[in-house]
């Protein structure tokens, strides 16, 4: 029988790629579409609207798509710590191993609350601002 049980390095860098890929989300729905009309690119955007239409229909969700991204985030910074107090092996190399495994996750992780704060920011903070 085979073993699909995770070690707490191993759920923490999916956690983390979770994250970031739901941070994704949040940027192409908010950031993309005010950016490009902020540099001029209106015609670009409406013919990428064309062609994903599924942007739009992001953008009419935006509450959503952040809550997905926050929830994300909560549970890979949970995965996170979980596996920052986990032992890594006694071998050197899969110590070492290990350790570049929790560096990477925790930049994943860095790289996806920046990114949800940048999302946020264009699609929350500044349309108030400007209201």
């Amino acid at each position: 029988m085979s073993d699909l049980h995770l070690r707490p390095q191993q759920q923490s860098l999916f956690g983390a790629v979770g994250a970031l890929v739901a941070s994704s989300g949040a940027l192409v729905c908010c950031v993309l579409p005010a950016v490009m009309v902020s540099l001029g690119a209106g015609a670009s955007l409406v013919g990428l609207l064309g062609m994903f239409p599924q942007l739009i229909w992001l953008s009419e969700r935006k509450g959503w798509v952040f809550g997905v991204a926050v929830v994300m985030l909560v549970i890979a910074g949970a995965l996170l710590q979980r596996a920052r107090r986990a032992p890594c092996p006694a071998d050197p190399s899969l110590a070492k191993a290990c350790a570049r495994l929790r560096t990477v996750s925790w930049g994943l992780y860095v790289a996806a609350v920046v990114g949800t704060l940048v999302g946020a920011l264009f699609a929350f903070v500044l349309p108030a601002l400007l209201a």
